[in-house]
């Protein structure tokens, strides 16, 4: 196969998984290239822990987010594309108004 459809296929397949600086994501993240480099050697540093002048913070996990417009639809879903959340995000389940939506909004 050629090189570069290879890397194309590890990239679509890495793509969606949501990695953060911890957790699952990461694990997952890992074991793919591990498959793809049997020699990877990992290892997993206790939450807490003092690694350097870094402390590992806890594991974040976004299950399920999303804007819905006044019209209800979505228009924007971490289930479509992970970019649109923001690691460490906090939850927030209410209704606002769209300048207050935009105090909190990172775009372009």
């Amino acid at each position: 196969m050629d090189i570069g459809i290879e890397i194309y296929s590890l990239c679509k397949e890495l793509f969606p998984i949501n990695r953060s600086i911890t957790g699952d994501g990461v694990r997952e993240t890992l074991s793919i290239i591990k498959r793809e480099i049997p020699e990877l050697h990992i290892s997993e540093i206790d939450t807490g822990s003092q690694c350097f002048d870094w402390i590992v913070p806890q594991e974040w996990k976004c299950e399920v987010a999303y804007i819905i417009d006044p019209e209800g639809n979505k228009i924007c879903d971490f289930s479509q594309n992970n970019l649109h959340v923001v690691g460490y995000s906090e939850s927030v389940d209410k209704s606002m108004t769209l300048d207050e939506l935009e105090e909190h909004l990172y775009s372009l």
